[in-house]
């Protein structure tokens, strides 16, 4: 299953953002990586260049290669309404984000292992699918015999109470897509717009 697996502290410091992990290494060094750090002179970048960086900054965000992300724009190019809000909305809705922002695993990466491991079930279903699109009203949870492990429920520390999308109850350790995600609620800072004018040409 193809994911990257690089250095991930190489990837937030060439954004400058914690994209990857929790970013404590931008305190010490905010440099972007290379042989020279901040003493070579760096181009201004031109249009490209920034709209190519705001695909790129989307897609080790949410943990997407270039052929499914393509994908995805094409999809949200199809559904009524913008067409970046349209992306965001589908990658927010994808299962692993959704098991990573339900609080069940602590990460990205980690939600994605959880869910292609065999431990999240959709609806009672268990769905090994990281990518799988879910529908307003789906219950995520885990499945029984995972939900009996105690290092797998020990991580688990509830949804944040700003992404109104979802649902979660404690008890039962379940969580409800409810649905769509507005943009303004979506807490990721990229520019979408960017990324539609890059595919646009």
């Amino acid at each position: 299953m193809a994911r990257y697996n690089g250095p991930k502290t190489k990837i937030s410091r060439k954004f400058g953002e914690p994209i990857l992990g929790n970013g404590k290494w931008l305190d010490k060094n905010s440099n972007p990586p290379g042989q020279h750090g901040a003493a070579k002179k760096r181009k201004t970048l031109g249009e490209y260049a920034l709209q190519l960086k705001e695909k790129q900054k989307a897609k080790y965000t949410y943990g997407v290669l270039e052929r499914q992300f393509r994908n995805t724009f094409e999809e949200a190019a199809r559904i009524k309404g913008v067409t970046g809000e349209n992306l965001i909305k589908l990658l927010e809705a994808r299962l692993d984000n959704t098991v990573f922002r339900l609080g069940i695993a602590p990460s990205r990466p980690a939600a994605r292992q959880l869910v292609s491991h065999k431990h999240v079930t959709v609806n009672g279903d268990v769905v090994n699918i990281p990518s799988y699109q879910l529908k307003a009203g789906d219950i995520i949870g885990l499945k029984e015999k995972s939900g009996a492990n105690s290092s797998l429920t020990s991580v688990i520390r509830g949804k944040n109470p700003k992404f109104s999308w979802l649902d979660w109850n404690d008890t039962e350790k379940q969580g409800t897509f409810i649905t769509y995600p507005e943009r303004e609620s979506v807490p990721e800072n990229i520019k979408e717009q960017l990324i539609v004018e890059l595919y646009s040409k």
